[in-house]
């Protein structure tokens, strides 16, 4: 099988700023990658790129096998799972949850004129659940918390059953006790063989659950440090790629980090 996400020689500008610069990236069937690094590294310009939904300024893009500019990315983005804070500025404060997370069968944010089964409304209720928030089904999506909605975002992202899963800051408004709840369903999806292909984006290296294999720390546009998450995960590289001397502890599949002392 080819590489389910190439990032070849990418260069993203705006203007007279390169948002990335001669970024390459590969990721294969199987590996579970958290994309990590300070706000402003372009973080976000990755997500949109590896979902079709930002073609590079120079280089090349493929997912899935079909490289950018030659596919229908319509049709691309139902095989993508995808949750981010702009995708949730879509969703209608009206909307239900359960249909929030029901109507990314057919790629929309909103419910319309489609059909959907038994079967369908069976699997929304399991993926809320499966996140914590089964109860909040027929909940307006509006009166959620952001925590809340996060969780079902995720819900969401997964309804299609698609190959390829990006995550863009799933835990970002997250209490504690939510956080965890979200970080063991994700720990559980990415030690399933049956899973899709799991990216993971996050500043907070506390937000990494166990069982990611690889990591990717980008840095103003700039790719610092990229492979086995082991190898990647050093103090060395995330003092670089955050600007400052830090220290990374890593236990039981989690991580921590902390500014050392002078």
């Amino acid at each position: 099988m080819p590489d389910v996400l190439q990032l070849s020689h990418v260069t993203v500008r705006r203007g007279n700023k390169e948002i990335l610069r001669d970024v390459s990236w590969d990721v294969n069937d199987g590996e579970r990658w958290v994309v990590l690094g300070p706000n402003g590294a372009g973080k976000t310009t990755i997500v949109q790129l590896a979902s079709g939904r930002m073609y590079p300024t120079r280089g090349t893009v493929s997912i899935l096998g079909e490289r950018l500019g030659t596919v229908d990315v319509a049709e691309l983005r139902t095989r993508v799972g995808l949750a981010s804070a702009a995708l949730a500025e879509r969703i209608p404060g009206t909307e239900l949850v359960l249909d929030v997370v029901l109507t990314a069968a057919y790629g929309m944010t909103g419910r319309w004129r489609e059909d959907y089964d038994d079967s369908d409304v069976e699997r929304a209720r399991a993926l809320l659940a499966a996140f914590g928030v089964g109860n909040l089904a027929g909940r307006k999506f509006a009166t959620l918390s952001e925590g809340e909605r996060k969780r079902a975002q995720v819900a969401r992202s997964l309804m299609s059953d698609p190959e390829l899963l990006i995550l863009d800051e799933p835990a970002s408004g997250l209490d504690l006790g939510g956080r965890e709840v979200l970080l063991r369903a994700l720990s559980d999806l990415a030690v399933d063989p049956h899973a899709p292909i799991l990216v993971l984006v996050t500043h907070h290296v506390e937000e990494i659950p166990p069982g990611f294999t690889h990591g990717l720390l980008v840095r103003d546009g700039v790719v610092e440090a990229a492979g086995e998450l082991g190898g990647v995960m050093t103090s060395a590289n995330l003092s670089r790629t955050f600007g400052m001397d830090l220290e990374v502890d890593g236990r039981d599949g989690r991580y921590t980090a902390r500014a050392r002392r002078a």
